[in-house]
């Protein structure tokens, strides 16, 4: 696939588009402009010496539909995703769960067990309808996190070097294509250990910005701290870690089980690959932060713009003046 072709597959990505309308709700309640919240994978409360990490997460219907068992699962990690990649560690969660169907409620709640036992995250409350002619799992989170170790997403800075790190030991999972599987058959140590990567990066005070990687892909959820940054940068495609075998199109468009993309300061690069590497995720240096508003990718001597935040959206939301810089 040219450049170009790639660039536009992935700016046109479902994954990317369905995050369009987080901009309509986040002006019906944010009409200011002024909470530095939104566009974070949590909301942040303050707590004190400490903030308090609040974040919620639902299961696209299309993976409840293709395998009930594995949504259930992926409502405790992507939750606990959200909390590691500010930095903070999970305390407990509550769910929401909808279903009327016997068969359909045990294969999710079963996946849920096993991402808590995963996890080591509890289950510590919630509510059900019983009676809906559908299904669906939602995942509130509470976390909590030092003041000042607090990684944000919306400060990334012209200068930083840009890290992805993500666990290329793993899978296409069998019933969901799109979802690369890096955590269900590892055992539970291994995974909270790589999570534990970002609340050391956090505590250390190595990054600038970042994000766990979510369903928007690799450039997709990088393209968001850009949005939130008011920033662009240069990615050189080559450099992203892939498992071998699969187009770049494909991955770049999966949902990793185990992935988180951050910026710091070039003098700082070394440390985070290391600090990934010590917690068993393949990371690598894959490009620049760099004034202005595009995100390009770069191959040899070739060169697409994937984002141009001038005329595209991903979030829709931008810089909050004052806030977090």
């Amino acid at each position: 696939m040219k450049l170009e072709s790639l660039a536009e597959s992935l700016r046109d990505y479902l994954g990317a588009t369905r995050k369009h309308s987080i901009k309509n709700i986040v002006n019906i309640f944010d009409e200011q402009g002024t909470n530095p919240s939104f566009g974070e994978d949590a909301a942040i409360i303050d707590y004190g010496d400490d903030a308090l990490l609040l974040a919620a997460d639902g299961i696209w219907d299309r993976l409840m539909r293709a395998d009930p068992e594995w949504s259930g699962y992926c409502s405790i990690l992507v939750n606990v995703h959200d909390i590691a990649a500010m930095g903070g560690r999970a305390m407990g969660m509550v769910d929401i769960f909808s279903s009327s169907s016997p068969e359909m409620s045990k294969k999710v709640l079963k996946g849920m067990k096993e991402g808590v036992e995963k996890l080591g995250v509890p289950i510590v409350g919630g509510h059900i309808h019983p009676d809906t002619p559908y299904t669906a799992v939602d995942v509130a989170i509470l976390g909590r996190v030092k003041k000042d170790s607090i990684i944000y997403s919306s400060t990334a800075k012209p200068g930083d070097d840009v890290v992805l790190a993500i666990d290329l030991d793993g899978r296409v999972h069998p019933s969901c294509d799109m979802n690369w599987d890096s955590t269900f058959l590892k055992e539970a140590p291994i995974v909270r250990h790589q999570i534990e990567s970002m609340v050391e990066l956090g505590e250390k005070k190595l990054l600038t910005a970042g994000k766990d990687v979510s369903n928007p892909g690799i450039l997709g959820t990088l393209g968001m701290i850009l949005e939130v940054s008011g920033v662009g940068a240069n990615v050189e495609l080559e450099q992203i870690p892939k498992p071998e075998g699969l187009e770049w199109d494909r991955w770049l468009k999966m949902y990793p089980g185990m992935g988180f993309i951050v910026t710091c300061m070039p003098e700082n690069t070394d440390k985070v690959i290391d600090i990934f590497g010590n917690h068993k995720l393949n990371a690598s240096r894959v490009g620049k932060i760099v004034p202005g508003s595009r995100l390009d990718i770069v191959k040899g001597g070739e060169r697409a713009t994937v984002f141009d935040f001038t005329k595209h959206n991903i979030t829709g939301l931008r810089p909050v003046k004052g806030c977090n810089q």
